[in-house]
């Protein structure tokens, strides 16, 4: 009997111990890996008059967005999502309300790194807007002219991406398919952004697309972020390029007050044979969200967004 309880009180011991050395042990922590950046912003704008002999109209606007790049990279491994979202409104007296900003940007991107800076990579992508758009600056009672997921855009394919810091990333996709949806049935006539015949809801393309990020610290809290695409569909007149340039220029006046312009620049010969031109400026609050994490011991410049 005592020799029993001999080999139970050792066995006891022993996992008592084994447990207490378990927990001595940290858990690995896998927030390390992921680099969480991003920008909150409500921007506002405002003009009044009273007997004013130069004229004017009474109107106020705000302007609301997040920019947010989240990544993940451990070993050969890079995971990049950004997620921008944009919406603003401006209502001038006499006019009305209209929209001033409408924007839904979703990406992602998956590389394993094949050789010094170099991954092969499959991702996606969603660009649609939240709401409807009419003729003769957005005026509701004008003709309506897109809508939500009216166009929509997406887009699915593998390639290789080049990154060989934060402030530079390259995809290239040979292999590229990309969807159009019009979901708005007034929309869904032939011709419009490229549909082949009345009542249909999507275009099927596939073909090149190759898309460029690179980021710029112009000065001190001040830095500008600059887009570009190209995409070449293979099936019907490869050479009708569509071509987009997208700037964010970036200036922080303090922890909370910012103001951005932004340039937007789009040639898409099935949405309208001519270039497509968006500037908007803006002056409020931004908060910015760094978690401080480095993306990785091999990148030589995180000046970019720095507080």
């Amino acid at each position: 009997m005592k020799k029993s309880l001999l080999i139970i009180s050792m066995s006891l011991g022993v996992s008592a111990v084994a447990q207490e050395t378990k927990s001595d042990v940290p858990a690995a922590d896998s927030t390390k890996y992921w680099s969480i950046k991003g920008q909150n912003t409500l921007m506002l704008n405002q003009s009044a008059f009273s007997n004013w002999v130069g004229g004017g109209a009474n109107n106020v606007g705000w302007l609301a967005g997040v920019n947010y790049n989240m990544t993940y990279e451990k070993g050969k491994d890079l995971w990049e999502n950004i997620v921008i979202l944009g919406y603003g409104q401006n209502n001038t007296q006499g006019v009305g309300t209209r929209k001033t900003q409408d924007v839904i940007n979703l990406s992602t991107n998956y590389g394993r790194e094949f050789r010094k800076n170099w991954y092969l990579s499959g991702g996606a992508s969603l660009q649609t807007q939240f709401a409807g758009g009419y003729a003769d600056g957005n005026n509701p009672d004008a003709a309506k002219i897109s809508n939500f997921m009216a166009p929509g855009y997406v887009n699915v394919g593998v390639g290789v991406t080049y990154r060989p810091n934060d402030n530079f990333t390259m995809t290239l996709r040979p292999a590229n398919a990309r969807w159009t949806f019009v979901l708005d049935k007034d929309l869904q006539y032939a011709g419009s952004y490229g549909l082949k015949n009345d009542g249909d809801k999507s275009l099927f393309q596939f073909g090149f697309l190759g898309t460029a990020i690179y980021k710029v610290k112009l000065m001190e809290n001040i830095n500008l972020t600059n887009t570009a695409s190209v995409f070449s569909n293979y099936i019907d007149h490869p050479e009708r390029l569509v071509l987009a340039y997208g700037a964010v220029l970036n200036m922080k006046i303090n922890k909370f007050i910012s103001s951005n312009i932004t340039l937007d620049v789009l040639y898409d010969h099935n949405q309208i044979r001519r270039t497509q031109l968006k500037q908007t400026l803006g002056l409020g609050f931004a908060y910015n969200f760094d978690n401080g994490k480095k993306r990785s011991d091999k990148k030589d410049n995180q000046t970019w967004m720095k507080k």
